[in-house]
């Protein structure tokens, strides 16, 4: 493990999540005049920007910081960054997600939530790790902070897990 996988201690109301990839993954419905596409190195700000703006936290630091330590991830794979873009071709969502099978990011802007996108993201990863072998997918989130999407994970059939994984 490595710097941006290894979990640091977990803060109060912080779960790991897991959804075991079997027969029964259901194929993403995308909401109405959105579509899904592949990162490209030119989406980076893009990303970065949607990330600040859904987490608010100013954790990821400023770009220059953040791209080069993404990019450089062990765990980066661009094909496992998963962008959906609005009929503006403007970027919607995204999840982010780590060759070990974590999602590290899934973020939803504001103006898209409440139609279905982040169970959508959430499926097409699922289904792109099966495809890769995988056998499951973690992600951590926090109880009390972020309920929407504990409910979210919930419905998907995420269970809980030992930080240990």
């Amino acid at each position: 493990m490595h710097e941006n996988t290894t979990p640091r201690p977990p803060a109060p109301n912080d779960i790991r999540l897991r959804k075991v990839l079997d027969d029964t993954l259901a194929a993403p419905h995308w909401p109405e005049g959105l579509v899904m596409r592949a990162f490209e190195h030119r989406d980076a700000q893009a990303l970065h920007a949607l990330l600040e703006e859904v987490f608010d936290d100013g954790a990821d630091g400023p770009f220059d910081d953040w791209w080069p330590r993404i990019a450089g991830d062990a765990e980066f794979d661009p094909a496992l960054c998963f962008l959906a873009i609005d009929g503006k071709g403007l970027l919607a969502g995204a999840a982010l997600c780590w060759t070990s099978g974590f999602v590290k990011d899934l973020a939803v802007h504001p103006e898209s939530r409440r139609q279905g996108l982040g169970e959508a993201l959430m499926r097409h990863v699922f289904l792109t790790f099966r495809e890769r072998g995988a056998d499951r997918v973690d992600l951590k989130t926090n109880t009390v902070e972020n309920t929407a999407a504990f409910r979210l994970y919930e419905r998907l059939g995420m269970t809980p897990v030992a930080w240990e994984g």
